[in-house]
């Protein structure tokens, strides 16, 4: 009898053993797969649906400009609350941030070769006077990038004159300026044709996204380099 009960002890151990044994590799085998099923959909997750990032450009801008350009962005101002800014390859030369804006009318000049900065400028011209506006005008040189923006009101003070040495930068829009339009400009000192970047939104109590002004302007492009003459 005790013969007999040890047997059956001996084989009900065995059996436990086998049957753990069996589970214990059915598990490994199908925990293995499980994982390697779950690194292959990953993988496929990955291939199929990259995590790229949308390319930035220069200024912000929406596309890439070719050799020889300056990539640029400009914005005019929003009522008399926000100022305008002007980006060029990637540099914010004027901005409310920087402190060198103004109402009236803002300008910025760059060497038209090089895109380096020469000079910033504002003049309000609403309470102040047009006459140191023209001097500024007059003298920018030939070959000069010239980048304009309306802050608030940049027109009531522009006379004939004024507006004259502004269509000989390139713009077509100076003419029609009125109180509180909203005007970006892109031109050149020198430039032989009608400038391609300007934007102009008028002054209209119907359509004005602000009370007493018109929505922001903004603007953006590639300005072609100055080549050697």
């Amino acid at each position: 009898m005790r013969i007999a009960g040890a047997l059956k002890f001996v084989v009900a151990a065995a059996v436990f053993l086998l049957t753990f044994y069996v589970i214990t590799q059915v598990f490994e085998i199908k925990m293995d797969s499980s994982l390697g099923n779950l690194f292959a959909r990953s993988a496929l997750n990955t291939a199929a649906h990259p995590t790229t990032k949308a390319p930035r450009y220069r200024c912000g801008i929406s596309k890439i400009c070719p050799e020889k350009h300056f990539p640029f962005k400009i914005a005019s101002g929003a009522a008399n609350v926000v100022g305008p800014k002007i980006c060029v390859d990637d540099n914010v030369l004027m901005s409310g941030v920087k402190n060198n804006v103004g109402r009236g009318i803002n300008t910025a000049l760059l060497n038209g070769k090089t895109g380096e900065l020469i000079d910033t400028k504002y003049y309000d011209l609403w309470g102040g006077e047009v006459g140191p506006f023209i001097e500024f005008v007059k003298s920018i040189q030939d070959g000069t990038i010239v980048l304009m923006a309306t802050y608030d009101d940049g027109a009531t003070k522009l006379n004939d004159e004024a507006r004259k040495l502004i269509s000989e930068l390139g713009s077509t829009s100076i003419n029609t300026l009125a109180f509180r339009d909203n005007w970006v400009f892109v031109g050149g000192k020198g430039i032989k044709t009608k400038s391609p970047f300007e934007q102009h939104i008028k002054n209209n109590k119907d359509t004005n996204k602000y009370e007493g002004w018109p929505e922001v302007v903004e603007m953006e492009g590639c300005i072609p380099q100055k080549q050697s003459d």
